[in-house]
């Protein structure tokens, strides 16, 4: 199983999604907080993102939720 993290913040109705779609297809993942956690918004800013959610899937990076692209990228 490929590692997955959901980079995210409160109150960011697409982060919601994605991390309801990843619970409800059971898959683990590691949840990381932008605006509670500095690593993690240095983390996301190494990825070359500024937006939430983005989302790890092994090396593939996800800016957005795309829910049609992230089943591809966990079944791959």
């Amino acid at each position: 199983m490929k590692r997955v993290l959901l980079y995210s913040q409160p109150g960011c109705p697409p982060c919601y999604a994605a991390k309801l779609f990843l619970q409800v297809h059971e898959v683990p993942f590691e949840y990381k907080d932008v605006q509670a956690d500095p690593v993690a918004l240095r983390e996301l800013m190494e990825l070359n993102s500024r937006s939430t959610p983005t989302i790890v899937v092994g090396d593939e990076v996800m800016i957005g939720f795309d829910p049609d692209r992230l089943e591809l990228l966990l079944a791959n």
